[in-house]
This record gives structure tokens, sequence and C-alpha cells, in this order.
């Protein structure tokens, strides 16, 4: 097996064992980024000689025994909406084109600590805003399993790297399916933790109730491993929660029996242009997996699944016409030349560095807070999350975790979403109401199509569950011989 095809505990195992070197392990990295990147375009920005003094530094804390935890030597990709110290972070917009935060977000910090190593920041819809990556200023990024396709998004350019072996893990943001969709449409492991679990702070805002950060892995072992790392109370993060269960990796080895996993009708009949067949059989064929495994499945309806889009379109885009008044030329950022007059430059900033996608939400977002429509479409809008999250604690009361698929379909084509927004916002039908009703949940390969195009599950669990999904994916990963493995089925690829 090439180094590049370790997963992240396995490389920070051999590393720790004195097999390898860190140094080793980034040169077999940016070799495969080398090969790859013109292509794939799944980074930013590359920070090789920050990276190369950072393995310096971590290998000596690893000899000294200073580092011994599962990711000490790994490297690692950032989304580009996750502050860095030093780094520039730009959200793939104009408008922060040449942002360098002062400081470091909370999730990167303790990833540092635990001696990962970053390679640079990976590309992303702009301002987390699209599903496909197509929307960022600096070009799309395409999926390794087929470059004429997207990988997903908004997290795309991370999925894309760990797919590729352009890295051995990343960190995504999923604000309604952002980190588990494009996990999906590339073939990896991408978890969405409980609303609360991993801290917010210097994660660039877009829906503050619904974003969170999570891991993007080869396996769902260091999908554990990470999530384990991150979690954690953060005082500077008011939504940050104080827990004590988040040794997540101890979940892996229960099994399954009994367990009670419900599989929501609702999934199977949704409306426009339908679940592919191929995926609603991969997922269903999925099920039977974990049935033999001992767990108990079965159906069940789940109302208001066709409420959830209009429902998050209307708090996320109200919420980030808020969010994204900051950028408007004063302080950081791009500002319009030529300007003199203060609200000239404020309208010719943002209307210059905003792209399409951004500017359609904000304008979505600040007609639904107006006066005239604030009852009519915001407060409607979260009367029903309450109803979707009711409707999500009343399964919960008769099973441990609810599955379904990811999206309906596999990647498309690049170019087929950006001339359709409505049809691409209805390919998040699956993942948006995890995030309106503040739910775990995670996205595991689950099998591919005719086309050779990865189609991933999903499991959904109650309030600060992740062991139970984690449990669950992990024994689905080993009878279906996933994991690491599955990985080398990219290589070979068409240009790679």
């Amino acid at each position: 097996m090439k180094l590049t095809e370790l997963s992240a505990t396995q490389l920070s195992a051999r590393i720790r064992g004195k097999e390898i070197r860190v140094t080793e392990a980034l040169d077999e990295v940016f070799k495969v980024i080398s090969e790859k990147e013109g292509l794939l375009h799944c980074y930013v920005t590359l920070e090789r000689e920050k990276a190369y003094e950072r393995a310096k530094e971590v290998q000596q804390k690893i000899d000294r025994g200073e580092l011994t935890g599962p990711l000490a030597g790994v490297p690692f990709a950032l989304k580009d909406n996750l502050c860095t110290e030093g780094t520039r972070t730009t959200c793939s917009s104009k408008i922060l084109e040449n942002f360098v935060p002062a400081y470091s977000a909370e999730a990167v910090k303790l990833l540092e600590k635990a001696g990962a190593v970053f390679l640079g920041k990976t590309n992303m819809d702009e301002f987390a805003m699209g599903s496909t990556t197509e929307t960022s200023y600096f070009g799309v990024t395409r999926n390794p399993h087929d470059p004429k396709r997207v990988p997903g998004g908004s997290s795309g350019g991370s999925a894309a790297a760990v797919a590729a072996g352009e890295c051995f893990a990343a960190l995504g943001s999923d604000t309604g399916g952002s980190i588990r969709q494009p996990a999906s449409f590339c073939g990896v492991v991408g978890m969405k933790p409980t609303y609360g679990t991993v801290s917010r702070y210097g994660l660039v805002a877009y829906g503050s109730s619904l974003d969170q950060i999570g891991p993007i892995t080869r396996d769902v072992r260091d999908c554990a491993a990470v999530l384990e790392t991150i979690a954690g109370h953060d005082p500077k993060d008011s939504t940050s929660m104080a827990r004590t269960d988040t040794d997540f990796t101890s979940a892996l080895g229960e099994d399954i029996k009994g367990m009670r996993i419900g599989l929501p009708r609702d999934f199977f009949q949704i409306q426009g242009d339908g679940l592919d067949p191929q995926v609603a059989s991969a997922v269903r064929e999925a099920a039977k997996v974990l049935e033999d495994r001992g767990a108990v499945v079965e159906e069940f309806d789940l109302s208001l699944v066709e409420y959830a889009i209009p429902t998050y379109y209307t708090i996320a885009s109200a919420e980030a016409s808020s969010n994204l008044e900051r950028f408007d030329g004063v302080k950081y950022g791009y500002r319009a030349p030529g300007q003199e007059e203060l609200h000239a430059m404020y309208k010719k900033t943002r209307s210059q560095g905003f792209g399409p996608e951004v500017k359609r939400r904000i304008m979505l977002g600040s007609f639904v807070l107006s006066s005239g429509y604030y009852d009519a479409y915001y407060l409607k809008a979260l009367r029903v999350k309450a109803l979707i999250k009711r409707a999500f604690d009343e399964a919960f009361q008769k099973y441990d975790c609810i599955l379904g698929p990811v999206a309906p379909t596999t990647a498309p084509r690049l170019g087929e979403s950006l001339s359709n927004p409505l049809k691409m916002y209805l390919g998040d039908i699956y993942t948006i109401a995890v995030n309106l009703a503040g739910l775990p949940a995670i996205s595991v390969p689950c099998g591919r199509d005719d086309r050779g195009l990865p189609i991933g599950l999903q499991l959904i669990g109650d309030c600060y569950q992740e062991k139970k999904l984690l449990r669950a994916a992990y024994q689905y990963e080993k009878a279906a011989g996933g994991g690491i493995q599955e990985k080398k089925a990219v290589e070979g690829r068409v240009g790679l």
C-alpha cells in the first residue's frame, strides 16, 4: 500500500512508531498535489514552506514523546472559511481575496495542538453558498472520480482533496449538508456533529444557527478521531456545549445488535425529479447489511420533509443577509476603487465583491426580514423549524438512528446545477432538516452507480448521539468492505 493510501490514524501510528517521518509524508502528499491539482483544483491556497517548518517542529515533539495522539504528524486540509493566523482566508470570494486573519479558529487550534500539519485552504462555494463548489471566485473544483462532474459543496474542495489523496483528512463546515453531500459525491466519510459540539469561533458565518464544523475523512475511524480532537466547550462561542461524552473512538468496537434503525418512506417519495433508482437501491442494500449485523430496520413516516427546503432557505438567507453586512469595504477585504462618497463605496464594493449566488441569498434574506414580510415568511419559517424538530423528537423515541440517502442523485455534470438554482436547492432535501433540528449525521460510501460514481448513505441521530452513528457507520463499513480500500478506486480515473 502506498503511503498516501493510508488512513490518517494509520499514518500517525507509523510516524509515532518511527517507521516514517512527518516530512516523508509531506513529500508524498505534495507529490500527489503536483500531479493532480492542476486538473482538480482542490486548493485555493497552499502553504508548502509553512507545512515543512511545522512538520519539523511536530517531528521533534513526537521524538520527545510530547505528541502521542492518533493525529500527530498527519497532513490536513482546511476549508477556506476557517480562519488561520497568518494564512489567507478568502471564503472563495473576491471580497476577501487578500484577507489574512490575526487569529485561528478554535477547531484549527485544537488540531494544531494534536500535532496536525496544515497543507493549505481548500476551495468552496463562495461564503459556503452552493452545493457544487462552482460558485467559487477562484474557479471550480472537479470530482476525482470523474473530472467532468462536480465534487458537491460547499465543502467540495475538502472532500475532493481527501478522495484524491491530496491530504489525509480535512475540515469542512455544514450549514445544510455541506460536509455530507460532497462526502457522498466523492466517496469519503463526512460528519456533521450536534450543533454546539464543535466551537464555531473563527468560522466565517453563513447561517449562525445552522453552521457546524466537522471532519471529512477516508474512513469512519479517522472521522471519530478527528471529531474527538475538535469537540469541546469553548467560552468564546456562546453556543458551544460542555460535553463529557466526546470519547467517540470508544464506540467503534461495539456491535449494533438490537439497534433500531428507521427508514423514512418520505425519503423515497420526494417531489421534483425524484430519487435516482440506483441511489435508492444502494441505500436499501445498506439497510440489509445493517440488518445482517443485528440491527432492526423498519420503515416509518417522517412528516414535514417537503417543508424543509423553503424553511431552510428562508432562515439561512435571513441570517446570511445579516452576517454579510460586515463586508462593506471599510475595515478589511476588497474596496471598490475610485469611490469618494461612503454609500456609493458600499454599493460598488458589495456589487463587485460578491458573486451572483451570494447576492441572490442576501436579497432573499433582506426580503424575508423586511417589515412587510417578516411575519409572513421568517416567523413562519421559525415555527416550521420547531415542528420539524418535534417530528424528529417523536421518531427518536422509537429509533436509535434514521437511515436514508444523502442526495437524490450522484454527482451532476459541471454546469448543470448553476443553470437551474432551484434544482440545486432541491438537491439538499435529505440534509437540510438535520441542520434545522441541530442533529448529528454522517455520510458513508455505500456503493456506486453504473457510471462508477460514489453513492452515500446518511445516518441521522438524536442530539448528542454521535456514538450511535459512528458505531453503526463503522459496522456497516466493516461489513461492506469499505474504508480506506474504497479510495483505491480513485486511482486510474480519467486524468489522474
